[in-house]
C-alpha cells in the first residue's frame, strides 16, 4: 500500500487518453464527440467533449500530484523519477504518435511537465529549510 503513494497519477491520463485514440477506429476523431451539453444562462451553448474530459481530469490529478510534492521522506524521489518518466512518455507520444499531436495533448504534456518541476521545487525548497541554509551568507 505504500507504494501506492507513490503511483503517478498523470499516467492515467496518459495511458487512458493513448488507449481511447489508438484502439478507436477513428483516431483522435472519437475525442472530439460531444459527451453531452447544455444551455448557460448567457444563453451560450457549453458542450464537453473526450479531449475536455482528459483535461480536466489531468488538472484534478494534478492538483493531488502536487499535493504529493509536498511530502517529505525518502520516497520522494521515487515519486519525482516516476514522474519524470511519465513526462517523457508525453513527450515522446506528443512527438511520435499521429493521435496525440493535438493541443488537449500538448496541455496535457505540459500538465505533467508542471508536475515533475512542482516537484522538485518543492523538495529542494524543502531541503533548504531542513538543513538550515541561510540566504544571506550564498547570495541569495
Amino acid at each position: 500500500m505504500r507504494y501506492l503513494a507513490n503511483f503517478p497519477l498523470l499516467l492515467l491520463v496518459l495511458l487512458g487518453y493513448l488507449g481511447v485514440t489508438l484502439l478507436s477506429a477513428d483516431g483522435n476523431a472519437a475525442l472530439q464527440h460531444p459527451l453531452f451539453g447544455f444551455t448557460l444562462f448567457s444563453g451560450a451553448r457549453f458542450q464537453l467533449d473526450g479531449n475536455g474530459v482528459f483535461l480536466i481530469l489531468g488538472l484534478f490529478l494534478l492538483f493531488f500530484e502536487v499535493l504529493k510534492s509536498t511530502r517529505v521522506g525518502s520516497s520522494t524521489v521515487i515519486d519525482h523519477l516516476l514522474s519524470t518518466f511519465v513526462f517523457v512518455g508525453f513527450l515522446v507520444a506528443f512527438i511520435v504518435i499521429p493521435a496525440a499531436g493535438t493541443q488537449e495533448f500538448l496541455a496535457l504534456t505540459l500538465m505533467s511537465l508542471i508536475d515533475v518541476l512542482s516537484g522538485f521545487t518543492v523538495s529542494i525548497a524543502t531541503a533548504r529549510r531542513d538543513f538550515g541554509v541561510d540566504p544571506h551568507l550564498h547570495g541569495g
